[in-house]
């Protein structure tokens, strides 16, 4: 039976084991909080992003969970500089345009901040001038930094992110930093 776990991804860690070509450097990878022999990362989040990361010994099922041709849907909490309108929404609903072509359309819509949010460290900047508020997008492509570029495309760049889901897998009752085995 294929080994799965689910682990809630700090700010500021490398989806990786190691930090290959920067010998001595004080970034943190996977390695610092997973000690299990054998399991790779199903997918990428980046340094910046928080939340869900799933990792497993079996190729196949990486393969399966990362790979976009199998339209895996990831859902992240969004927080994000100023207040999107429905305009903003629907753009988000319909499919963005990016340089590198549009987006298939995502899950978007307004969400109160998530509960039990763990601070983040550091802490997002905030500008007293504007305000923040948080969406929770839903797509199934996954282009480097699309969420980030979609929101900003939309006149609302991203503060801070969080994969809360992949598939059938989600972050409840994981606190930053810590993982648990699973069922495939």
């Amino acid at each position: 039976m294929p080994r799965l776990i689910l682990f809630n991804k700090p700010f500021g860690v490398l989806s990786q084991f190691t930090d290959k070509g920067t010998e001595g450097s004080p970034r943190k990878t996977l390695s610092d909080f997973i000690t299990i022999p054998g399991v790779y990362a199903a997918g990428r989040l980046d340094q910046d992003s928080e939340g869900l990361l799933v990792l497993t010994d079996d190729g196949q099922l990486q393969n399966r969970i990362s790979d976009p041709k199998f339209k895996q849907p990831k859902t992240y909490w969004v927080q994000v500089e100023g207040v999107p309108d429905e305009a903003a929404l629907k753009a988000l609903r319909t499919g963005v345009t990016l340089k590198d072509g549009k987006t298939a359309p995502a899950k978007a819509e307004a969400i109160p901040e998530p509960e039990n949010l763990w601070p983040r460290d550091p802490p997002i900047r905030v500008r007293k001038s504007v305000p923040d508020s948080w969406i929770s997008l839903t797509i199934t492509e996954g282009r480097n930094r699309q969420v980030r570029r979609m929101t900003a495309a939309v006149g609302h760049p991203t503060l801070r992110l969080i994969r809360a889901q992949v598939g059938e897998w989600t972050l409840n009752g994981l606190a930053t930093g810590e993982w648990r085995d699973t069922k495939a």
